[in-house]
């Protein structure tokens, strides 16, 4: 029997990456940086209107949540298209290319950006994310 999928960044997509998460917590080593970055996500097939969230490093773990932070490093501007390559395919030449062709906006330090990525994910790290991918619609 197949596991439930659910649309990237629908309602049930957020509620079961927030389990998958916590059950993951203190497994993921801490960030390579201290960053408090807002995310926009336009064109999302499932939300009137963008989606606002965050990336908080600074606590010593990664928390991604809804809803924007006060005083971040940076926002981060992306269509939904660019978010799915970015959080769950993770494909690093399709979040070039549309970086390159102004899909991504950035405002603020791009230089805490860059070191957040520079992270090598742990056997964790990759196993938790074929798991979020698992539960991830093609849509």
């Amino acid at each position: 029997m197949s596991s439930p999928t659910y649309p990237f960044l629908s309602d049930e997509w957020v509620e079961a990456a927030r389990a998958l998460r916590s059950e993951y917590e203190g497994r993921i080593p801490e960030p390579p940086a201290s960053v408090r970055l807002n995310t926009i996500i336009t064109d999302s097939p499932h939300h009137d209107g963008p989606l606002h969230g965050h990336i908080d490093t600074t606590r010593g773990e990664i928390i991604i949540d809804e809803g924007h932070i006060d005083a971040p490093d940076l926002t981060v501007t992306v269509d939904y298209a660019t978010a799915k390559a970015a959080f769950v395919a993770r494909d690093p030449q399709a979040v070039m290319q549309s970086f390159l062709s102004g899909k991504i906006l950035v405002e603020g330090d791009v230089m805490k950006l860059m070191a957040l990525q520079s992270a090598q994910p742990t056997a964790d790290a990759v196993e938790m994310y074929e798991r979020l991918d698992a539960f991830t619609a093609r849509d």
